[in-house]
């Protein structure tokens, strides 16, 4: 049987820390900035955890459930 294969996209997006989260980046900071305030992109800036709901679907996607 062949091995499983990784979703590209998802392999490029998420990283799966040691302890088992897994950090994600974060949307709404590429374009439009000026009408957004300098809290809400200085909280956008750094890396977020991904929900516990969405775990499990992220990890069989990166092929480590």
């Amino acid at each position: 049987m062949p091995k499983m294969k990784s979703i590209k996209g998802a392999v490029k997006r998420f990283k799966v820390k040691k302890n088992g989260t897994i950090k994600r980046g974060s949307a709404f900071r590429s374009h439009i900035l000026t009408k957004k305030t300098q809290k809400r992109k200085r909280n956008l800036r750094g890396p977020q955890t991904v929900h516990s709901t969405n775990v499990n679907g992220i990890l069989s996607s990166l092929c480590k459930a």
